[in-house]
């Protein structure tokens, strides 16, 4: 009977993972995807807890009491504008989890597995660690903790091959003689180096995909991890997790117009990178806020395009306090959203729902790219590379090719900035130095704040 129970809570745990993927993939219905994937998650773990193999409760309710008060304390006091940092902590933990499961397994035999045994866990313990250490540095870079361009050295990504080829020349070795305890943990230790040489050389403005691959990786560890310990939604939840954010990431290296290997291997960010870009193009236009909250009060249509820089100031609220505001004076009012604008896949999506901006409010780029020549005002928060004409314009330029939101088509631009810099992918944007361009300087939660009243008064 007890038996029974598990395999029925395994495969209805399955059914709601791949249920709540479904329903991950749209806006409107991500909040039930995540509810069922939850009631899923609750049931896999009951159903582990019923495993006659479990000796003493004592430590597994020890850390479910620790994991649970971790995470509560991650989800009241985590703002939304550290999503990605938070997300990058999850990718490590579960990484983590997956890659001490292999490494206790190993021991608690010995070294005496079997070599499909081995297959799957040296392939456990390998992804594991490289994620874990990959991840944290991710963190690192996201919270500011270090700078986010990449950090790069002569021969970095033949070192980095070479380093690869090693580790995984050791894995197929303990394959075969599975009994080396020494070569296994030398084996670990170069996985989590390559983790961190891994990330190191890849910039801030590529987050989003790097966000993706490390969560394809953790998946992949967790479904490695189901194999060793013969653990059917395991194996389902990791594969669907894995596959999921690979593919994830071949959407959004589209959305770049890059492929997976120049993400990883490109330093894309880097100085080289950054003085391929050109010279600047002009002088920037300085507006005063008073000008243009009367260009906003006066408009007919108003589109709102933000970036990192929204989040890093939270500016989310008083993006939409102020759209409200434009609404009631007969504005129409659209937010256009770039797929890799951010930190991590569908970061603007995420901070707009926190301000309960509506969905139907938030266009695509193909979807808003044609209305950019109807619109009076585009007003650009903190977004760089994502609204850079020479994606489109500029076949020398690193970003070439790369769909872009067109706002220089617009009538008029408001570009949001604290200051002169060229942001974390280091590249000139020739739309600060078009005639429609005017540049409002500051914290843009500020400058948004005192817009409003302005608005309000024109």
């Amino acid at each position: 009977m007890q038996t029974y129970f598990i395999e029925l809570s395994y495969l209805l745990a399955s059914v709601l993972f791949i249920l709540g993927l479904k329903g991950l993939s749209h806006p409107e219905t991500a909040k039930r995807g995540m509810h069922l994937a939850e009631f899923g998650m609750l049931m896999a773990i009951i159903g582990t807890l019923m495993h006659h193999e479990i000796i003493t409760y004592t430590w597994i309710l020890s850390g479910l009491v620790v994991g649970s008060i971790v995470g509560l304390a991650m989800g009241f006091w985590v703002p939304m504008t550290a999503m990605p940092q938070r997300t990058a902590l999850s990718h490590a933990f579960g990484a983590f989890a997956a890659a001490l499961v292999g490494i206790s397994e190993y021991l608690r035999h010995d070294g005496k597995i079997d070599k499909i045994t081995m297959s799957a866990l040296g392939f456990e313990v390998m992804l594991g660690a490289l994620t874990t250490t990959g991840s944290l540095l991710a963190f690192v870079k996201l919270q500011g903790l270090v700078r986010g361009t990449p950090v790069t050295f002569k021969g970095q990504n033949v070192f980095n091959m070479a380093l690869l080829l090693t580790t995984i020349g050791i894995f197929i070795y303990l394959i075969v003689v599975p009994g080396s305890l020494p070569l296994f943990f030398v084996m670990v230790g170069l996985a989590l180096v390559f983790g961190l040489l891994l990330v190191m050389p890849i910039g801030s403005a590529d987050m989003p995909v790097v966000m993706s691959l490390l969560n394809s990786y953790a998946g992949l560890a967790s479904a490695a991890t189901g194999f060793v310990l013969n653990n059917k939604v395991l194996i389902i939840a990791g594969t669907l997790d894995g596959f999921s954010g690979f593919i994830l990431s071949v959407l959004m290296c589209r959305a770049m117009n890059r492929s997976i290997t120049n993400v990883l291997f490109g330093a894309f960010g880097s100085a080289d990178t950054a003085a391929a870009s050109g010279m600047q193009q002009g002088v920037m236009r300085e507006v005063s806020l008073e000008d243009i909250a009367t260009q906003l009060a006066y408009a007919r249509q108003v589109v709102f395009v933000p970036g990192y820089g929204m989040a890093t100031a939270q500016a989310q609220h008083a993006v939409r306090e102020l759209a409200n505001t434009l609404e009631k004076r007969g504005v129409t009012v659209k937010y256009g959203i770039h797929p890799v604008a951010g930190r991590m896949p569908g970061h603007m999506n995420v901070l707009l729902a926190e301000a309960n901006v509506p969905y139907s409010s938030l266009y695509e780029l193909e979807q808003i790219n044609p209305e950019f020549p109807n619109t009076d005002v585009a007003v650009v928060i903190g977004a760089n590379d994502v609204v850079n004409p020479d994606a489109r314009d500029n076949p020398n330029s690193p970003i070439a090719g790369m769909p872009i939101l067109e706002v220089d088509h617009a009538k008029s631009v408001v570009v949001l900035k604290r200051g002169q810099g060229k942001g974390f992918s280091g590249l000139e944007n020739p739309l600060f130095f078009k005639d429609v361009t005017g540049m409002l300087y500051g914290d843009a939660k500020d400058t948004l704040t005192r817009m409003i009243q302005a608005v309000q008064q024109a």
